[in-house]
């Protein structure tokens, strides 16, 4: 069987973080976080792309009930996350 211990050879430089690399193994080269700022960015990118795709060459409605439900959606959850990111703790 595989043994699951991480062999530790390596003559690099410790660095002293919170994040251990054995969890997280990018953390090695020096990236363990998530790009939230980004993230927020695509989530009202992709929100107003979703109303935009409301003109076009579509005769029903069911798509831009969809299309806005969806937006509706996607804004609320980043209005929310405005709110709650204020809001001290």
């Amino acid at each position: 069987m595989a043994d699951t211990q991480l062999d530790v050879k390596s003559s690099a430089p410790v660095v002293v973080s919170h994040v251990d690399e054995a969890e997280v193994p990018s953390a090695a080269w020096g990236w363990s976080g998530e790009g939230l700022k980004f993230f927020r960015f695509l989530g009202w990118f992709f929100a107003i792309f979703l109303l935009l795709m409301m003109i076009g060459n579509h005769h029903g409605k069911v798509e831009d009930l969809w299309l806005i439900g969806t937006a509706g959606l996607m804004v609320f959850i980043l209005v929310r996350d405005i709110v709650i990111r204020r809001r001290p703790r």
